[in-house]
């Protein structure tokens, strides 16, 4: 099942992508893809539903973050061997763990402003992991048990703020929109082994980033064992699981970083697509 939300910014609707792709309405079903609210049973019932019964929405629609309730949006550093080398940094031993701000949270194909000042502004295809049920000190054996699914996240990140401006990574990741969502929630069920999908990113039609979560330091079951360790994770709750090599950081001799006018697409295998454009 692919959840979505459509229409303009603060006024979406719930929906769904049926299995020819065609964007249905869901409003009749729920008014709000709240995963706070729902629950595990609430998205089970939805996946129970006769899609081709739900209204058919024409024409092309704003696409927004796919559901609702986000507590918290964690991010994990460093976790591909090739990134970590890439950034002249040591493969870590822990997952390395670092918040992004609920307000930089947006749509898949919203644009992207550049903080004032910013020249060193940076991509990252991310693998999103959304939590479906209360995890609190779970074991690796239990914590797949807790997702609810699986979204394409960029995590985009102010280079000098996050490394030279003194102080945590936070600073440089939270940035107003530099949290892209979706498109959709992928259940689950329709990702059998999340450490085997293929991401990649491109700035202006040239590849950038290619690489697959098989290369994951810490694979999905060890991250939200992990983080459950450190902090509750409530239904909602993001768990962006580190990018592959091929940032603009990493670009030798010379890092490339985006600027005004850019065009950012990126996506995972089964996850979807999204296009951003930066704006100044």
């Amino acid at each position: 099942m692919k959840l979505v939300r459509y229409g303009p910014p603060g006024r979406e609707k719930p929906g769904l992508i049926d299995d020819h792709g065609t964007l249905r309405d869901l409003s009749s079903v729920t008014p709000h893809l709240d995963l706070p609210t729902l629950g595990a049973a609430g998205v089970a019932r939805l996946a129970r539903l006769d899609a081709a019964k739900l209204p058919e929405v024409r024409g092309r629609r704003r696409l927004g973050v796919p559901f609702t309730g986000i507590s918290k949006f964690v991010g994990i550093g460093l976790n591909y061997v090739d990134h970590a080398a890439e950034a002249g940094m040591r493969v870590p031993t822990e997952p390395i763990v670092f918040m992004k701000a609920t307000t930089c949270i947006a749509g898949p194909d919203d644009p992207i402003v550049l903080p004032e000042g910013s020249t060193q502004t940076d991509w990252e295809v991310e693998l999103g992991v959304v939590i479906g049920r209360v995890a609190r000190r779970v074991s690796e054996a239990q914590a797949l048990e807790h997702v609810c699914g699986y979204c394409v996240v960029n995590d985009v990140s102010e280079r000098e703020w996050q490394t030279k401006r003194g102080g945590t990574w936070d600073k440089g990741k939270g940035f107003d929109g530099f949290g892209p969502i979706g498109p959709w929630l992928v259940s689950r069920d329709e990702v059998p082994d999340p450490q085997s999908l293929s991401l990649w990113l491109d700035v202006n039609g040239a590849p950038k980033q290619r690489g697959s979560t098989s290369k994951m330091v810490f694979g999905v079951a060890q991250l939200v064992s992990y983080v459950s360790r450190c902090m509750t994770l409530l239904p909602g709750d993001v768990i962006a699981t580190g990018t592959p090599p091929g940032v603009g950081m990493g670009i030798k001799p010379t890092p490339q970083f985006l600027k005004a006018g850019d065009v950012v697409e990126l996506g995972i295998d089964g996850l979807g697509r999204q296009r951003q454009r930066i704006v100044g």
